[in-house]
């Protein structure tokens, strides 16, 4: 058995190196285009809404599609700055290939810029946080590859739609 030298550094300090993060392949991003919010009014000290969906795009170099009408993002806001997501939808792939997607997640920004958000200001995605875990459903066919992986997306807030730019994890 051979060991690397990092072994051999981890063995005799007593601390085990950290391994490779795995990498990131960009996959495609999400258009998404939203009707009002519908508010519900503070539930167990969240602020509660429901933010229709009312179509959109989806382009990359891994999927083309349309998001489908009739889906919705169900957010719990706290005073906080942190806003919950989760999201569910539907798209239809070039190809006619209906996925499901259910896309949780969480944003988070300062009060000030919450309320630009609010007021569908333009905001720079560097003034807050904003990342889901999206999850497909598919039948078997030639869009089945988005059932066998992870995914991360990256949001952007802009005043007429969010983007979810989505990556495939290694």
């Amino acid at each position: 058995m051979l060991l690397t030298l990092a072994m051999l550094a981890a063995a005799a300090t007593g601390v085990t190196p950290a391994p490779a993060p795995p990498g990131l392949h960009y996959a495609f991003s999400i258009y998404v285009t939203l009707a009002a919010p519908i508010e519900q009014g503070t539930v167990d000290g969240r602020r509660k809404r429901f933010v229709p969906i009312t179509g959109g795009t989806v382009h990359g170099p891994k999927l083309d599609a349309t998001v489908l009408p009739g889906g919705g993002d169900w957010q719990t806001i706290g005073a906080d700055g942190l806003t919950i997501v989760d999201t569910r939808y539907t798209l239809k792939a070039s190809d006619g290939t209906v996925i499901d997607i259910v896309n949780p997640g969480v944003r988070f920004a300062s009060p000030e810029i919450t309320a630009r958000m609010a007021r569908r200001e333009p905001v720079g995605p560097e003034t807050y946080y904003f990342r889901t875990a999206p999850r497909f459903s598919v039948a078997a066919g030639p869009h089945d590859w988005l059932r066998k992986a992870v995914f991360v997306g990256r949001g952007i807030r802009n005043p007429d739609n969010v983007q979810i730019d989505v990556f495939a994890v290694d």
